[in-house]
């Protein structure tokens, strides 16, 4: 178990968070639409499941699992029927509640190689 010390506001708070338990899948996927140039996508409307599959190197069907728990968390929008785009909501995840389980997924930076998402 990893303790979290955040300060935010001068208050200092405490998250407990187990790394053990964590869905790396749903991290990878998350931090990837988070971290999303429009040079990765195909489309001005995002990026499609089956790209993204690629981009994380996932079976097709997880991602889809996965993009739909995102969706239900409320920070993804999704576009069109067939393909479906899907989008990162930043206002949405910045309005989240700081003790949602996704929301502390996402914010856990301890193993997340930054390369991957920028170029230097």
């Amino acid at each position: 178990m990893i303790k979290k010390f955040c300060i935010f506001y001068n208050i200092v708070t405490m998250y407990d968070y187990q790394t053990e338990n964590e869905d790396k899948a749903l991290k990878s996927i998350g931090l990837e639409l988070m971290f999303m140039t429009p040079e990765k996508c195909n489309s001005d409307n995002g990026i499609t499941a089956v790209e993204l599959a690629k981009l994380v190197e996932l079976p097709v069907e997880t991602v889809k699992k996965k993009l739909n728990i995102l969706k239900e968390a409320g920070i993804i929008r999704v576009k069109g029927i067939n393909p479906k785009y899907w989008k990162f909501d930043n206002y949405s995840f910045q309005r989240m509640d700081e003790d949602d389980d996704v929301y502390r997924l996402l914010c856990n930076f301890d193993d997340v190689d930054f390369d991957r998402f920028f170029q230097y």
